[in-house]
């Protein structure tokens, strides 16, 4: 892993894993791989995604209306990683400013498919749960595949 793959890791994606309960090795590499993916999707795409996670508004308002509003305690959690004063004037803009926020979002993306965890992820499974979930309706095997390249390019110590 690159330095700045590994501070990200530890620092923002660990430690929101952890505060929300979770401590998987795979649910890390899953949001550093989305994250080192959407890089990429979204520059090639012109996507109009927020943050690292590039995760939409529609999504976003979604995810706190249709799953979070029925988990207060989940949600609690979750809006307790985001700013005070900024999440009300603007909830979408702490995407891209507030990375333990969009990472808890990013999670909670996935965990609300019902996503399994097993303990040991290859790179395909990773790409199969990303185009489920952050493709925007462009899933294919050639984006699967973008992913793939993507994160051994990432230098993720993952198996293609």
């Amino acid at each position: 892993m690159t330095t700045y793959s590994v501070d990200l890791n530890h620092f923002a994606i660990r430690h929101t894993l952890t505060a929300l309960g979770c401590t998987s090795a795979f649910a890390e590499h899953l949001l550093l791989a989305t994250v080192a993916a959407q890089a990429e999707f979204l520059y090639q795409s012109n996507s109009h995604g927020i943050g690292a996670y590039g995760i939409d508004e529609a999504s976003h308002l979604s995810l706190w209306d249709n799953y979070l509003a029925f988990r207060p305690d989940l949600a609690s959690n979750v809006r307790g990683f985001a700013s005070q004063l900024n999440f009300l004037q603007d909830p979408h803009a702490e995407l891209a400013t507030n990375l333990a926020y969009a990472t808890a979002i990013a999670w909670v993306i996935y965990q609300s498919s019902g996503i399994a965890l097993p303990h040991v992820g290859d790179s395909a499974t990773l790409a199969e749960y990303w185009s489920q979930h952050f493709c925007h309706g462009l899933q294919s095997q050639a984006n699967k595949e973008k992913f793939i390249v993507c994160i051994a390019g990432a230098d993720m110590g993952l198996a293609a």
